[in-house]
């Protein structure tokens, strides 16, 4: 089955091709009076790690946005493998630190999907979020202010929030973007272990030698794919030259 859409519903699933994730074809979305991805076709494999590269601009976050179901696109066919709805960990500014939540909240908040804001959590809930922070190495945070964390410790509890959505699909936006090299370290090895263990990871990055790590990559310029690939092969120093032009 598949879903052609002016305003499209948030999930859309149908029997990909094996191995494929998410397919998209011909795929357009922005912002009113600002479009952005123009007629993009590409796939993202599954249980694999791919990264989304490309200069400022280029479409990374409106892409990701558009995988997670938070922006609608305007035309094109967009299909997900069947599976749980996708789980979106935004970039790190995008959570507030002026906001009133524990680390330990902010990863319940994971739940809310599946339970609702307003409902208390099951003994299996905390359950699943005690896993998710013991996994991501948090759960010794969990009474700390989110706002007080250092980066590398909050990008953490952003993870364990998703992973906390139990869902086979992660997206990610920028992140390792401005952490220390001990914790981008870090918060790869974490994302390639979740890889191992059935998750299909998807990261928006500027970081070249975390996108060289990666399984498979979408480079992107002015909206449009400029390569689509393995890193060795997408990632040249031709490509990079061409997309990252001088002003």
């Amino acid at each position: 089955m598949t879903i052609m859409f002016n305003k499209p519903p948030r999930m859309r699933t149908a029997d990909t091709p094996k191995g494929e994730r998410v397919r998209f074809d011909d795929l357009d979305a922005g912002y009113p009076g600002r479009p952005v991805l123009r007629q993009l076709s590409a796939h993202i494999p599954s249980l694999a790690m791919t990264a989304l590269v490309g200069p400022n601009g280029s479409g990374k976050s409106t892409l990701l946005g558009v995988l997670a179901g938070v922006i609608d696109a305007t035309s094109g066919r967009l299909l997900y493998a069947r599976g749980r709805p996708p789980a979106f960990v935004p970039q790190r500014g995008a959570v507030g630190d002026a906001l009133p939540l524990t680390a330990r909240q902010t990863v319940e908040m994971g739940r809310w999907e599946e339970r609702g804001p307003w409902r208390r959590l099951t003994r299996q809930d905390r359950a699943v979020v005690d896993s998710a922070m013991e996994r991501l190495g948090v759960a010794g945070l969990a009474a700390r202010q989110l706002g007080e964390l250092s980066g590398g410790q909050r990008q953490r509890v952003l993870i364990a929030q998703g992973l906390a959505q139990q869902s086979d699909l992660l997206l990610l936006d920028e992140p390792t973007t401005g952490l220390d090299p001990e914790a981008r370290e870090r918060i790869t090895a974490l994302l390639t272990d979740l890889v191992a263990d059935g998750t299909t990871v998807v990261q928006a990055t500027h970081d070249l030698e975390a996108a060289r790590s990666a399984d498979a990559c979408l480079l992107l310029s002015e909206g449009r794919l400029a390569g689509q690939g393995r890193p060795e092969e997408v990632l040249t120093p031709t490509a990079l030259s061409r997309i990252w032009q001088p002003a």
